[in-house]
């Protein structure tokens, strides 16, 4: 008879926490090995988790929308037959008296395991993550000043959100000077049942007047995964110095070669053809002779990608986007592509991504057309250095230029934009790869075979 503790997994090497999105199983429950005991969400992807052990569970230890640290018990399986006839505990939601009782414990047990890791950057005991960092540099804040904002991360960590937080009230002079840190002892305390209040430390909150609003007004909440998007669109402009160009392709070829073709593709393959996996396999050749454009920034240190794993982004029948990766796309031709293309988007709209599907991209590509959009100044997915929109595809008049002399002709036109980062892509290579992926296009080969 033993009890085991269900571990908050980790879906991703930047994933540091997950929502509890609902319980299948409640405490007295039996549970077997790999049933789907919780749903659980992250900033990239929702899924299941399945238990480790088999058994019954005991207790429960967060509730619906909780969120979570990466590693932390969520609940408890006691394994055994013996033990299924066990009363079912009751998930543990302590009352505000006793949260309050518990806190300087968790306070300490932090303290004290923080106080055994060794240094990792800063002069305390605290680690920063490289995003909090550049956040710190950037807006000037000092090591001392980083060193006593309160964190609500885990083991209280400075997020992303809080030193976001400390430097907004810093320039609207409402965030008052941080006292120096005082060093206080610690001491060792009883091993007790985990509950919220050993795991995770409440940020101290300051209570703000109700806003007011004039008129006939509707007030929406944003749901979870658009508070994510806010917050990765304000990180990433924020992060990255954006700098957009524009250029247009003549698409002719590629669309009567595509509307010729894609009826026999689609009964041969059992895929539809689209536009997308066409898109991509410029963007990949592209991405061959500059390299440049498929990395990512680490402080001074720029990280090529060997890989070429492209992002595509999709919309939801929520409104909301989401980003998942065709991976190694330079190893696939295009019935591949399309069977990537087509797969990944019918998994996103159904709810059907696994948390691998949304990591490792090197490179995005975003198509504003599906929406009738002729252009677009996308934002930079983070890490990646760059982002390339695709406009609608319109018949317009244009300027041929003939060894005979000029003419105007209709043809498929379309705009193309790319963002980019100007820390590492200047004005010239971003302007040159993204004219180069408008050549890839106009260059198709009306006779190719599939």
């Amino acid at each position: 008879m033993a009890v085991v503790d269900l571990i908050m997994p980790k879906l991703g090497e930047s994933i540091m926490e997950a929502t509890i999105l609902k319980w299948h199983k409640q405490p007295g429950d039996p549970v077997k090995m790999d049933e789907t005991i919780l749903e659980i969400a992250t900033d990239k992807v929702d899924s299941e988790v399945p238990s480790t052990a088999e058994g019954v569970i005991e207790a429960i230890l967060f509730n619906v929308n909780d969120v979570v640290p990466i590693g932390t018990p969520i609940a408890r399986i006691r394994t055994g037959a013996a033990e299924s006839a066990a009363p079912a505990a009751a998930p543990v939601t302590a009352p505000a008296a006793t949260v309050a009782e518990t806190a300087p414990a968790a306070v300490a047990q932090v303290e004290t395991s923080t106080a055994a890791r060794p240094v990792v950057n800063g002069t305390a005991n605290r680690f920063y993550s490289p995003l909090v960092l550049n956040i710190a540099a950037g807006e000037g804040v000092s090591m001392s000043e980083l060193e006593n904002i309160p964190g609500s991360g885990n083991e209280g960590r400075v997020t992303k959100k809080d030193i976001l937080a400390y430097v907004e009230g810093r320039k609207s002079g409402k965030t008052p000077a941080v006292a120096p840190s005082t060093v206080t002892e610690t001491r060792p305390v009883a091993a007790q049942p985990a509950s919220k209040a050993d795991v995770i430390s409440t940020p101290a909150t300051t209570s703000t007047p109700a806003a007011s609003y004039g008129g006939n007004v509707e007030i929406i909440e944003m749901d979870r995964m658009r508070k994510l998007i806010a917050d990765h669109m304000v990180r990433s402009k924020h992060t990255s110095p954006h700098v957009t160009s524009f250029t247009e392709a003549d698409v002719t070829n590629m669309v009567l070669w595509r509307d010729r073709v894609k009826k026999d593709f689609e009964k041969r393959e059992g895929e539809k053809l689209t536009f997308t996996p066409l898109f991509v396999e410029a963007i990949v050749r592209c991405l061959k002779k500059y390299p440049l454009l498929n990395c990512s920034l680490d402080g001074n240190n720029i990280i090529i990608k060997k890989d070429i794993n492209i992002g595509m982004a999709t919309a939801l029948p929520s409104g909301n986007l989401i980003v998942p990766v065709i991976k190694n796309a330079d190893q696939l031709n295009l019935v591949g592509l399309s069977k990537q293309v087509n797969g990944l988007a019918n998994s996103a709209r159904n709810n059907k991504l696994k948390p691998d599907d949304t990591q490792g991209g090197t490179f995005t590509l975003t198509n504003v057309g599906t929406f009738g959009s002729l252009m677009g100044t996308p934002i930079i997915n983070q890490p990646q250095v760059a982002i390339l929109a695709v406009g609608a595809i319109k018949k317009r008049p244009v300027v041929i230029e003939t060894e005979q002399g000029d003419s105007i002709a209709i043809r498929h036109m379309m705009y193309l934009s790319m963002s980019y980062d100007h820390r590492i892509v200047d004005g010239a290579l971003g302007a040159t790869f993204l004219n180069a992926v408008a050549k890839e296009l106009e260059q198709f080969d009306p006779a190719r075979t599939v």
